[in-house]
Parts: structure tokens; C-alpha cells; sequence
């Protein structure tokens, strides 16, 4: 974690403002309140504090603007709101990240959540971007050790690539994120924690990043008990950290945990707007929202880094055609499917081969590589394809030789997957081969 620049605290300094503009309520919509005062003041995304007659003082957001009045998202329900209460305007604070975010947790406002004193940086940034222009940015670069061994050889990942990770609740994910935050090869990472549990927020950092995994990374996180709005630009002030970073020259790994969460702190705020749901009750803005995300990421132009992004799906009952996985298989370089079933049996990582693709290859791999990764699925498939048959008994050895060859291999391509392997993808890919090799001499017996 370096200091921060002497700078940082002049830019602090003038964010300040000794000016409050103050409105009052003057009604109670479906989801939102009415303020009549500020429409000439706000705008969208400024924060709001309502002083209640009692109990303590609720924060908002300035969801939309009218000629008279503003309508203001709250952060929790408006009970004991009342009309006429006063409601002061706190423009939107800058977001300006630093160098000296790393190793940090933080807010979707930059505001620091480790206890720890944060200043903000010499430059704001707008957390939502454009990317960078499609004919100027470079091509996919070399492929990136991710400490596994099945993502160094069948499913590669390369600098630049963005890939879904999709999965049910309970099934790895979190601790496969984890694992590639402290083992991929990368010079900063970026995590957004969207809709967590605040408890797996801390235990996140402490145990399953550590010390070593948390010194190069910023956590941006917004618990499950946050607003929508706090929710959905979790993600996007993660993503503009991560192009802070890339924008001086840095190799980036940005991974969210989940583009599901994203989308349905999305949803409740265009609701309450008054989008009509029509995505299997998705509102359709939010296919631009995600594809604009996705964009943001891979390669950079000119001097710039990269960003290598892993975003995660929640997909209930495995359903890879609902809408938000639909979507993010679309405008991805790749996806990994992590199966309840393979997670029950206890191998984790919980990938499915057979259902997760790489679209870096074959350029990923040399065409040794690539007949390896071809033979290895092809025993995988085979065996899957028979399994229920295998595990009734009705297989009888002599009758396929490839299905032979496939059971004989299955428990040490099994044991193969779940392997870490920290020694880099030539070693990865060397313990493969030997694997292939005894399976074909077996065979030729």
C-alpha cells in the first residue's frame, strides 16, 4: 500500500463546501418521496438527508428531477416521514481513487470501511465511462497462471479476457474468486461485493484473501442491507478504480461477486422510475447496463494496462437461459460453469468441462496444447455420456474402446481438476500429458 500523494489532502480540502440547499417533503410515492426545492439544485445521483420528527435522519438519492419536484430514492423505509420535513441536498462526493487505495476497503462513495482514515485522490473520475475505443484497443495478450490447474490447461484465461463465472448459491464461488484474487498474475486487483452478507464481506478479506491477497487489492463493497442504489453503483465505482489503475499502465484483475445482485438493485430502482418489467421481470435497460459494464473491461489502448475481468453469476436451478445469464453469455470471452452436482460429491473447484468454454483458444495454446485439451474433453464427454449406464452396472470393458479408455482416465482427470497448481501452466500442462499418456498406453494393451 503506497501513501498518498501530499496532493490527495489539497484535493480533500476542495471538495468542501460550507453551502446546504434544503427542500421539503411534499408526498409519498410507490418507493420514492417527493421534495419540493431543489429541482434547480439536484442532480441525478446527488445524496439527500431527510430529518425525520423522530428517529434518526434518512439518507437518500436523487432518483429522477421534475420542473417542480425532485423524486428521492431512500436508503431504508420511510417510516415516520412525514409532510413537510426538511430535506437537505449533499451533492453526489467526487470519486477520485489513488494509488494509495490498495489494500483497502471502501464504499461505493470512495469512504473508507476498515476504520481507517482514506483521503480521496488528486482526480475525480466519472464511475460511469465509456470504454475505451473498440478500433484503438490492442488485441488479447499471453495467458495468465491462475494457480489451478484445470484453468491453466482446458479453460485459459488471457490478459485482457472477460469471463462469466456461473453458479447456484453454495457451490464455490465465492472461494474460487477467492483463489484466482490471490494466485492469478496480475499487478492490482479490483473486487466489487455486491448485495454480501456483512459478515462475508470481513471474512472475505481476512481469511480467504489474507494479508498477502488484500496488499494489492481494493475491495469495494455494499452489503446486502444498502440501498438499490448504493448496490447497483458498487460495481461501477469497482470498474473505475480498475480503469484508474489500468490507465497507468498496470495489468488489472477485476473481479465481481455478482453481476445477478447488479441487476436486481437495477431493477428495483427502474421500478421505482416506472419501467415496466418485461426479462422475465427484468426491466430491458438492463442488457445496455450489463453489456456497458462488460465493455469497460480487456485490453487497453496505447500505453495503457488491461483489465482482466471475471464476473459471476448467480443462476438458480442452473438455469444458464435466464435473462441475466443470457445476456452476460453473449457479450463474454468465455464462461465457467461451476455444478451443484460435482460440488456435492466434494470436488471442488466445482467446474463442469464439458459445459465451460474458453474462447481465447486455440490461440491460447500451442497445437500440442490444443490436441491435449481436445482429447481430454473428448474422454470427459465420453464418459458423461454414459455415466448413468457406468453407475447401473450395464457397462461391460471391450465393447467402446474410447468409453474404456474414458473410464480408466476418469478418476485422474477428476482428481486432475481439483488440483492447484501454483508451479505455472507448463507444469500444469506437463502432469496432463502424463495423464493422457498412461490412459493411451493403457488402452493399447
Amino acid at each position: 500500500m503506497s501513501a498518498p500523494d501530499p496532493s490527495c489532502l489539497t484535493a480533500e480540502l476542495d471538495s468542501l463546501s460550507p453551502v446546504r440547499h434544503v427542500g421539503r417533503v411534499v408526498g409519498v410515492g410507490r418507493g420514492h418521496l417527493e421534495v419540493e426545492g431543489l429541482s434547480t439544485k439536484a442532480r441525478i445521483g446527488d445524496r439527500l438527508d431527510l430529518k425525520r420528527r423522530s428517529g434518526p435522519v434518512l439518507a437518500g438519492e436523487v432518483l429522477s428531477i421534475g420542473h417542480d419536484v425532485i423524486h428521492m430514492i431512500p436508503d431504508s423505509t420511510p417510516d415516520g416521514v412525514t409532510i413537510g420535513d426538511p430535506v437537505t441536498l449533499a451533492p453526489m462526493p467526487d470519486f477520485a481513487p489513488g494509488l494509495h487505495w490498495l489494500g483497502r476497503l471502501i464504499d461505493p462513495y470512495g469512504k473508507p470501511l476498515d476504520g481507517k482514515p482514506l483521503l480521496r485522490g488528486q482526480n475525480a473520475r466519472d464511475i460511469m465511462q465509456a470504454p475505451p475505443p473498440a478500433a484503438d484497443r490492442r488485441a488479447l495478450g499471453e495467458r495468465l497462471p491462475t494457480g489451478l490447474a484445470v484453468l491453466n490447461t482446458l479453460l485459459p484465461i488471457v490478459r485482457g479476457q472477460r469471463v462469466g463465472l456461473f453458479a447456484g448459491s453454495g457451490v464455490g464461488k465465492s472461494t474460487l474468486l477467492a483463489t484466482l484474487a490471490k494466485s492469478m498474475q496480475a499487478d492490482a486487483v479490483v473486487v466489487a461485493l455486491v448485495g454480501e452478507r456483512g459478515r462475508e464481506v470481513n471474512e472475505f478479506i481476512e481469511k480467504t484473501l489474507g494479508p498477502d491477497g488484500m496488499a494489492r487489492a481494493v475491495v469495494v463493497a455494499a452489503t446486502s442491507d444498502r440501498s438499490a442504489h448504493l448496490r447497483r453503483r458498487c460495481v461501477f465505482s469497482a470498474m473505475s478504480v480498475a480503469e484508474f489503475l489500468r490507465d497507468r499502465g498496470l495489468s488489472v484483475l477485476f473481479l465481481a461477486d455478482s453481476v445477478t445482485r447488479l441487476a436486481e438493485a437495477h431493477r428495483e430502482m427502474s421500478i421505482a422510475m416506472g419501467e415496466a418489467p418485461a426479462l422475465r421481470g427484468f426491466p430491458p435497460s438492463v442488457a445496455p447496463l450489463i453489456a456497458g459494464l462488460c465493455e469497460r473491461a480487456g485490453p487497453g489502448t496505447g500505453e495503457q494496462g488491461d483489465i482482466t475481468a471475471v464476473f459471476s453469476v448467480l443462476v438458480p436451478g442452473s438455469d444458464m437461459d435466464e435473462p441475466i445469464a443470457d445476456i452476460l453469455r453473449g457479450v463474454l470471452d468465455g464462461h465457467i460453469v461451476l455444478s451443484r452436482e460435482i460440488a456435492e460429491r466434494g470436488r471442488f473447484p466445482a467446474i463442469d468441462v464439458s459445459r465451460s468454454v474458453s474462447r481465447s483458444l486455440p490461440d491460447a495454446a500451442t497445437p500440442e496444447e490444443n490436441d491435449m485439451i481436445a482429447e481430454a474433453r473428448r474422454l470427459v464427454g465420453t464418459y458423461e455420456r454414459s455415466e448413468v449406464m457406468i453407475k447401473a452396472g450395464l457397462y461391460a470393458e471391450g465393447a467402446d474402446p474410447v468409453l474404456d479408455q474414458a473410464v480408466r482416465v476418469h478418476d485422474e482427470l477428476d482428481a486432475f481438476f481439483a488440483r492447484s497448481d501454483s508451479d505455472g501452466i507448463g507444469n500444469s500442462f506437463a502432469r496432463l500429458s502424463l495423464i493422457l499418456r498412461r490412459a493411451s498406453a493403457a488402452a493399447m494393451k
